[in-house]
């Protein structure tokens, strides 16, 4: 689906007036982020709209805290998928299981250093147990997803 596309599914659900009122522009230039853009199709006269400019701006960065900040906001998460690894061995798969358990320890120590001195969670402790949770939750997930595409099947022996 392209991006005009979700934005006009997304804007017929409270109407293009409500979301140009709530940002301050006008109906017509909503309306025309809902359309296909004249780049693709010279006869159409839709405008670069703000998710192909999140794109462009990820694209340039490569800086996926974009993508994390915007799931965040809609109560969700990020996880990248995982690269295919060229030939699986065994000692990879031990390893990739490894850093998940790894991970998980981090968080536990993390947990457990927040609460030891005074039994509470500050503001930078949280951050800190965010930061280690979201690392184990995106190792975890590509880790599923290698075992879902057989990443580390071994051919069966005869």
């Amino acid at each position: 689906m392209e991006s005009w596309e979700v934005l006009r599914n997304a804007t017929e659900q409270v109407g293009v007036k409500a979301v140009a009122a709530r940002l301050g522009l006008s109906s017509a230039l909503v309306y025309k982020w809902c359309q296909e853009p004249a780049t693709t199709n010279p006869d159409a006269s839709g405008a670069r709209n703000p998710l192909d400019r999140v794109r462009i701006l990820y694209e340039t960065t490569q800086d996926a805290a974009i993508i994390r900040w915007l799931c965040a906001i809609a109560d969700g998460f990020f996880c990248a998928n995982p690269r295919a690894l060229s030939a699986p061995k065994a000692e990879q798969l031990l390893g990739a299981t490894q850093q998940v358990v790894r991970y998980f320890g981090e968080l536990l120590s993390d947990i457990s250093r927040s609460i030891e001195n005074d039994g509470v969670i500050t503001p930078p402790e949280a951050e800190r147990i965010r930061q280690a949770w979201d690392r184990l939750k995106s190792h975890a997930e590509c880790f599923v997803v290698a075992c879902e595409r057989g990443t580390y099947a071994h051919p069966r022996r005869q």
